[in-house]
């Protein structure tokens, strides 16, 4: 009898099992030391506006407006970042972004005129910082993990508030003793040093290494998406048609407004009218920095276990609350019940972001990063508006109180606004006339 071979259909060939220690976990922590390098020039600012009012005569407002600039483009710009990576990849635009950052900070010990200070450190650091914003965390988040993405988020928006922790004592070190100059070229040297680790050891898709995402399953890489300019014009005209986008980018309009924008701009001169030596409230606001890092964090556990708007409304009104509370507190020292202060606001300072971003993935699926780069441009016009309005009021009332009821006003409406946004349909992101 003759013998016979027996023929077994082929399968199709299986993606690696992971390893136990999966390479998301170093892709994120290259994100992690990315963004820590880019933050570097958000600690420059504030120390800049005095060297430079007192070399160049510049007035505060040239100074302001160059800020004002930096401001706009970093939240204009995500939306644009966030579709160029998946255009041309996560590594080369943020390698890019990197240099760009670089170039505007060390062409700025050159500059002579106010314009140059526009341009540099307003266009191009503002643009190179954009690409490196909220939504490269949440692009590499939503590629990379599957599961532990709300943790995840937490970290790498922690790693913006522990850049500028490790950076600000450094450069405002540099800046009193050896002038402005050495600091723009550290914050220089410290973007442009990223580039290699981002280079060799980020990747832009775990397909690219034979993976799958952590937590999920093995998928196939998507082919690059053309025109990224019109995809973030065009997701942003599907998402205005939606009331989840604009109910978040009220919410985190709110969030700009009532951080960056108000504690952020205006604590130190607040504290300062009441008495307080300014080296004591900046030091207040470092504080808020550590615990920052801790609070986010924690969010991001938070928002892996629970209902991200349900979370929203609470850190929202426990924001307002506070600052309805601060303007019994500033006093010319600092006593136990502002310390308490400094740590409860310090802890909700941005644990909004993990619920957002969630939010965001939950109704809009493949275009969350996108979407959520608009949000964020959001949050930066809430900023921008605050920390103008919070110096008219000043100039009016004489006094920063009516500021504080206001934002705590804002906020009880974001926590209201938060509740209002739907659970997710059959159909993501239904449509306002739905």
């Amino acid at each position: 009898m003759a013998q016979t071979t027996e023929h077994r259909p082929s399968t199709p060939a299986r993606a690696p099992r992971a390893p136990r220690f999966h390479r998301a976990w170093s892709v994120a922590a290259v994100t992690f030391v990315t963004i820590i390098g880019a933050a570097a020039f958000a600690s420059l600012p504030g120390l800049l506006i005095e060297p430079l009012h007192d070399e160049f005569d510049w007035s505060r407002g040239t100074i302001g407006f160059a800020v004002s600039v930096n401001l706009a483009l970093y939240g204009l710009t995500a939306p644009f970042a966030a579709a160029l990576m998946d255009r041309f990849g996560i590594r080369r635009v943020v390698a890019v972004a990197l240099t760009v950052i670089a170039l505007g900070s060390v062409l700025t010990v050159w500059m002579t005129a106010a314009w140059q200070l526009v341009l540099f450190w307003g266009v191009l650091v503002g643009l190179g910082s954009g690409s490196m914003a909220l939504a490269f965390a949440a692009t590499v988040t939503n590629r990379w993990f599957t599961a532990r993405r709300g943790l995840v988020t937490g970290i790498l928006t922690a790693a913006g508030a522990s850049g500028q922790l490790v950076f600000l004592p450094l450069l405002s070190w540099l800046v009193e003793h050896h002038g402005w100059r050495p600091a723009a070229v550290t914050v220089a040297l410290s973007a442009i040093a990223v580039v290699p680790f981002v280079w060799l050891l980020l990747r832009d898709h775990p397909a690219d290494v034979g993976l799958a995402p952590y937590g999920g399953e093995y998928a196939e890489k998507p082919a690059p998406v053309t025109g990224a300019a019109r995809r973030a014009v065009t997701v942003l005209a599907k998402a205005a048609r939606t009331g989840p986008f604009w109910l978040l980018a009220g919410t985190f309009a709110i969030c700009g407004a009532s951080t960056n924008g108000l504690v952020k701009t205006h604590f130190v001169p607040a504290a300062h009218d009441h008495g307080m030596p300014v080296t004591a409230a900046a030091g207040l606001l470092a504080v808020i920095g550590v615990f920052d890092v801790v609070g986010t964090i924690a969010s991001g556990w938070f928002t892996d276990r629970f209902e991200a708007r349900r979370l929203l409304a609470v850190y929202y009104a426990l924001r307002g609350i506070s600052l309805l509370f601060l303007p019994v507190l500033l006093a010319p020292s600092v006593h136990p019940p502002m310390l308490f202060f400094i740590v409860f606001y310090g802890l909700d300072w941005v644990a909004t972001v993990p619920p957002t971003i969630a939010l965001c993935r939950e109704h809009y699926g493949e275009d969350s990063a996108i979407v959520f780069g608009w949000v964020l441009a959001s949050h930066q016009v809430g900023a921008a508006a605050v920390a103008f309005a919070g110096g008219v009021a000043r100039d009016v009332f004489g006094s920063y109180d009516p500021v504080w009821y206001a934002s705590g006003a804002l906020c009880a409406a974001a926590a209201l606004m938060a509740l209002v946004i739907r659970r997710p349909g059959k159909e993501r992101g239904l449509p306002l006339t739905a």
